[in-house]
């Protein structure tokens, strides 16, 4: 391999590392991240020494969470973002000021120099975007108020590191000619960086979906593709050029395409580009981890992570206390705060020699690596040890599921969907097992007598407990699609005696279930909005009869025109061209009954219908 190229051989190492280990570790229940950092810890300057161009690989692997950040945005409508500007700006203010306080306070009281303890504090503060999103993601607690939360402080924490490394000159102890711009260079900057990120929301309101359109257009999958990494690039670029971070700018520009309708494609696009990158991030942190000064100095790094990590972790508990989180959900979202981020590492190395001492620097690099390779483990031990017992040490009791759960019925999601679903059978004496992850739903639903259950059913282990196993039909009520589907996998592959109801948020959704083998499938506003529409017929001066008869047609007309394109809704030529044939011949249909309605008018429809309703009623009978 002597004379293969670099980025070959780089290749085989990160590619072959990160498969041998990470089955592995997840086959241990360690799960994915803990795998990466043991990858890079082996292949890197301390292990085998296969790689030694560490720095260079983590600026390369940095781009995988600005695309994390850019999919998270594609999931956060504008609307939504509006929304969550107090707990961006309000927590995730409390967050950093409050853990830097106390760790500065720490710092200097143990006699670090007062320079050094505000950087070291302000570093240690801030939290990985990459390792809590992930755990969130992989959880599906995103949507939980544990989960808005930690997004919300990581979102600021990122937007907080461009004042602190602005400050980081004024620290250095240079003059004021030195470390201070001009009035009118301040000015420039100040309109470089409004400018830019004027243009990209403009951009993103005006150009980016009539470009992206006129590529899809092209019907070449590969430059779609293509454009999509171009896009992130493009605007992380823009970003870096004006001294902003790279990961703000890509959740933005995410934010703004978060209602475009080829929302979904970009993120299929990205999505493996980003679990590669990140792959290859949290490698280059195992990589980075120095061994040399853990050797040198065992007590006080230990000493430095412990004490942290501490401080962190009882300074955040306090906060998610006073944000009113569940109890349930405090301990994850304490543990993946209190770790050391990856912001950490530039804010140290920008510090310079001036403000943190080299050693110092490695030292307090080093605790924030090591703070990321145990806040998985730890996580393995809080799943194991503390959460099955924290709901019955702390605060309101939610019933735990047992073991014997009698009931032949079992929810997943008991939102406005499942909630009637329930109370329906719960009306006829039926006993139900409903499972729902929001904990503040749980606790309100059971204070009205409902039997709901905590916890996450695309958990394999949670279905089990749950009765799955006898259950005689699983409900799958979840508003996320691809939870729905998960869920659906989960069932039929280790509880097949179990008969599947779903509920379908739009078409493609049903098709998805229904390629699953699943028949029982209900779009979640269908037969509502037929009933609207019904309504407004009747408003318009039809008969209630004529009203209804129409309306059943067009019912069965549109389940048959699905039937018709279900085979071929994976190709979007061909199935544009059965729905247009469908609709046509639907409409044309449609168009002989007006005729033949207006050929009948004055008819007393209503009488009619009625003596039909009664002659089908007595031969049913």
């Amino acid at each position: 391999m002597e004379h293969a190229p670099a980025w070959l051989t780089n290749s085989l190492i990160y590619l072959g590392a990160a498969v041998l280990v990470v089955p592995l570790s997840r086959a241990l229940g360690l799960g994915s991240i803990i795998g990466y950092l043991v990858a890079g810890i082996a292949i890197g300057p301390w292990g085998l020494g296969l790689v030694s161009s560490v720095e260079d690989v983590l600026h390369f692997a940095e781009f995988g969470v600005v695309l994390m950040l850019f999919l998270v945005g594609l999931e956060l409508e504008p609307k939504r973002l509006w929304n969550l500007r107090r707990p961006i700006f309000g927590w995730g203010t409390a967050q950093v000021l409050s853990c830097a306080a106390v760790l500065f306070a720490v710092g200097w009281a143990v006699g670090a120099e007062w320079r050094v303890a505000l950087v070291a504090a302000l570093g240690l503060a801030l939290s990985s975007t990459a390792i809590a999103l992930q755990v969130f993601g992989e959880r599906n607690l995103l949507r939980t108020p544990s989960g808005q939360a930690g997004f919300s402080i990581l979102l600021f924490q990122d937007v907080a590191a461009i004042p602190i490394l602005a400050l980081l000159p004024l620290l250095a102890g240079a003059t004021a000619a030195e470390q201070s711009l001009s009035g009118l260079d301040r000015a420039l900057e100040a309109l470089k960086i409004v400018g830019v990120i004027a243009g990209i929301i403009l951009g993103g309101r005006l150009a980016l979906r009539p470009l992206l359109r006129w590529i899809a257009r092209s019907d070449t999958p590969e430059i779609f593709t293509a454009a999509a990494l171009l896009l992130v690039v493009a605007i992380a670029a823009l970003m870096q050029f004006v001294g902003l971070s790279m990961a703000l700018g890509a959740f933005l520009a995410g934010v703004l395409l978060a209602e475009s309708e080829y929302r979904r494609e970009l993120e299929t696009d990205i999505e493996p580009f980003k679990g590669l990158l990140l792959g290859l991030f949290f490698i280059a942190v195992g990589m980075s981890i120095n061994f040399g000064v853990l050797i040198a100095s065992p007590g006080l790094m230990a000493l430095l992570v412990v004490g942290f990590m501490a401080i962190k972790l009882v300074v955040i508990y306090a906060l998610a206390k006073a944000m009113g989180l569940a109890y349930q959900e405090r301990p994850v979202f304490t543990l993946l705060l209190a770790q050391g981020g990856e912001f950490a590492f530039v804010v140290f190395q920008a510090a310079g020699p001036d403000v943190l001492p080299p050693e110092i620097t490695s030292l307090l690099i080093g605790a924030v690596a090591l703070s990321m390779l145990l806040s998985p483990l730890l996580l393995v031990l809080l799943d194991k040890f503390v959460l099955p017992r924290y709901s019955r040490s702390n605060g309101p009791q939610l019933e735990e599921i047992s073991e014997q759960q009698d009931a032949k019925v079992l929810i997943c999601g008991f939102g406005r969907y499942g909630q009637i679903v329930g109370r329906m059978l719960m009306s006829q004496g039926l006993r139900v097992t409903v499972l729902d992850h929001d904990a503040d739903t749980v606790e309100g639903l059971r204070q009205f007598g409902f039997r709901v259950f905590y916890g996450d059913a695309t958990r394999l282990d949670l279905l089990r407990t749950a009765g799955a196993g006898t259950a005689k039909a699983i409900v799958v009520a979840v508003d996320d699609i691809e939870q729905s589907l998960e869920i659906v996998d989960l069932v039929k592959e280790h509880f097949s005696q179990a008969r599947i109801i779903a509920r379908a948020r739009n078409v493609t959704h049903l098709f998805q279930l229904r390629d699953r083998g699943v028949t029982d499938v209900e779009r979640e506003v269908f037969e509502s909005s037929l009933r609207s529409a019904r309504t407004t017929l009747e408003a318009l001066g039809w008969p209630a009869h004529e009203a209804r008869e129409s309306a059943m047609r067009f019912r069965r007309r549109n389940i048959k025109l699905s039937d018709e394109i279900y085979p071929h809704y994976k190709d979007r030529a061909k199935l544009i061209a059965a729905n247009k044939a469908g609709r046509q011949q639907f409409e044309e249909q449609m168009a002989r009954e007006r005729e033949e309605r207006q050929r009948r008018s004055g008819r007393d429809w209503d009488r009619i219908g009625e003596e039909e309703e009664r002659k089908k009623e007595e031969a049913d009978g």
